[in-house]
């Protein structure tokens, strides 16, 4: 869902699309990750800072509008210039009445070939509704709360993460959602590339399955450089069955309800948060146990 002329351009196509998933009867609108730009990070360049802007900000204030408008609910992920050198990987949640009823900033950075996002930006933390910091927080798997359903956002890389899943479920997240850049690299698709889709959406349908939560990943479609991102966005019950699921090639809208009452169904029925050892997970925040 982007144009690849300008950022107004791709805005503006972008909320054609919301419109249509609005009329179509959806309540949540998840647009995938830094969805106004090209993807920024095939190289390390100085001049892709020029993409970022601040939260709220042009963007933001632009889709306030629409979600007001529309009565809906916008997860917007953003090249966000926080400050003079910090910069950020992260998601803007609009919620009906045009306001910021949360920020998210990617908490995990990947640094890997055509992924150079360490270059661009700082990992996330606390962030409050105005995307401020309050004082002795590290912990920054913050859920939004939404007219519709609370949100827990990761973005991307975040989504290979349990710890981060089970942490936005324990803050009392409905949906869990990862706006998502994956796709393949031209030389590796061959030999790797069924099995790197397939460990991604395992992943995903997993931590459905362990926090008993509805999970979306939209993901992108399209070439940019040598990465052929693989869409195959895709919705999943708490019970790790995949509801809607895109294809690698097309720009289209996946929807699906999300009945927020069959959490508690499958929580009583597999009670894995019942049964947690909470008593016994201290070791978690180690890097690594050292057998001696």
């Amino acid at each position: 869902m982007r144009d690849m002329g300008t950022k107004e351009k791709t805005i503006q196509a972008t909320i054609q699309w919301i419109e249509k998933a609005a009329q179509d009867g959806s309540q949540i609108v998840c647009l995938q990750e830094l969805f106004a730009t090209c993807y920024p990070c095939q190289a390390e360049d100085h001049a892709m800072f020029d993409l970022a802007e601040p939260i709220p900000g042009p963007t933001t204030d632009t889709l306030a509008e629409v979600a007001e408008r529309l009565g809906i609910v916008i997860v917007a992920p953003l090249f966000e210039r926080r400050t003079a050198g910090v910069y950020h990987n992260s998601v803007a949640v609009l919620d009906t009445d045009g306001s910021i009823a949360g920020v998210y900033r990617k908490m995990h950075i990947p640094d890997d070939p055509l992924y150079y996002e360490k270059f661009y930006f700082t990992p996330g933390d606390a962030a409050r509704r105005d995307g401020s910091v309050p004082a002795g927080r590290a912990n920054g798997f913050n859920v939004i709360e939404t007219k519709f359903a609370n949100l827990g956002v990761g973005i991307c890389w975040d989504q290979w993460y349990p710890e981060a899943a089970r942490l936005f479920a324990l803050a009392g997240a409905d949906i869990l959602l990862y706006p998502t850049a994956i796709g393949w690299i031209d030389e590796e698709k061959d030999e790797f590339g069924a099995g790197q889709l397939e460990a991604w959406m395992t992943s995903i349908r997993a931590h459905a399955i362990a926090n008993g939560i509805f999970v979306g990943a939209p993901n992108r479609v399209g070439s940019e450089g040598r990465v052929q991102f693989w869409g195959n966005s895709f919705i999943v019950s708490p019970r790790g069955e995949i509801i809607q699921r895109g294809d690698d090639q097309t720009e289209q809208i996946l929807t699906a309800d999300c009945p927020l009452g069959e959490i508690d169904v499958v929580r009583t029925h597999w009670p894995f948060l019942r049964d947690r050892r909470v008593d016994a997970y201290g070791d978690l925040t180690r890097r690594w146990i050292d057998t001696d």
